[in-house]
């Protein structure tokens, strides 16, 4: 049976397609995003994370650490990521989930486990079930399966998605979404290699062909200050959306929340000084692509 790996479960989520939902988040993820705030999902790879404030300082980590690779002197983050391996070993003996391993290694069947404990609620507000990451394409095989059962079992599912994969491997997973959420995140090439590491031509291509391979597309736009609000970009966004005859699209206001995650998994956040947009500056930019008349959502 396929496997893969999850790093997170959120049940009762609302914000992730329609009704009550589960969103199951998979691990990996070929973009690298300035603003991104689930940095944690951005490895394949199960990951060892550090959470200063529940530390006590008991040294069992150290003591257990086949790689030498903890030292409680350390300001900020006591593991040495060049040294770490990821085993996981010091978790296991940290008695204040201070170290943590992000990332657990599921079958199909263990994950279709968790998703049908809520099908009450699904039926009820006709929600589902929610795959996200990360990028959820980077693990397609996993999840071809985990939506072929969810369609067998006739539970609604949405794929959260960049659009950076193959066009094949898209084209496989729409055979069996009933939703795609379809991020944009910047209409300039140079700026969106610079912001997320990827361009965004393989993605506006994928895009082009999702729309004539697929009824139910609603597109994502994360509004980022100084990076992806001004006017023009704005404007080019929405044009380009109108273009393809879409109509739903979710604005999404930058937040901090995922900041102290940097510090947890030992990387530097790049853009600290950025603050989060005001509720009138969201609502003119939904004003500005009322006009091109689309249906636009401040928010999930």
């Amino acid at each position: 049976m396929e496997k893969g790996i999850v790093f997170n479960i959120q049940k009762y989520s609302l914000h992730d397609g329609p009704g009550i939902r589960t969103t199951i988040f998979l691990k990996g993820c070929p973009l690298n995003c300035w603003w991104c705030h689930n940095p944690e999902s951005k490895r394949l790879e199960k990951q060892v994370i550090f959470t200063k404030k529940r530390c006590i300082g008991c040294a069992t980590c150290v003591s257990k650490c086949q790689e030498y690779a903890i030292d409680l002197i350390k300001e900020n983050n006591i593991i040495d990521k060049e040294k770490c391996n990821d085993c996981g070993i010091c978790t296991e003996v940290c008695p204040t989930n201070a170290i943590e391993l992000i990332g657990k290694e599921m079958t199909v069947s263990e994950v279709m486990k968790e998703i049908e404990k809520d099908r009450v609620f699904y039926e009820e507000s006709k929600g589902g079930v929610t795959f996200s990451g990360g990028e959820p394409l980077m693990q397609d095989k996993f999840l071809y399966e985990l939506l072929k059962e969810c369609k067998e079992k006739k539970i609604h599912t949405t794929v959260d998605t960049s659009g950076f994969a193959s066009w094949s491997t898209l084209e496989k997973i729409s055979k069996l979404t009933d939703l795609f959420l379809y991020d944009i995140k910047h209409m300039e090439e140079e700026k969106h290699l610079r912001f997320t590491g990827v361009s965004n031509i393989p993605i506006f291509k994928n895009l082009e062909k999702l729309v004539s391979a697929h009824p139910n597309i609603h597109i994502r736009m994360p509004i980022i200050p100084r990076m992806n609000d001004d006017e023009n970009n704005i404007l080019a966004t929405g044009e380009f959306i109108s273009s393809l005859g879409l109509n739903k699209v979710n604005i999404l206001p930058y937040h901090c929340v995922g900041v102290d995650k940097y510090k947890r998994i030992g990387e530097i956040y790049k853009i600290p000084e950025i603050l989060e947009p005001a509720h009138e500056e969201m609502e003119a930019i939904k004003k500005n692509l009322n006009l091109l008349k689309l249906n636009v959502i401040i928010g999930g």
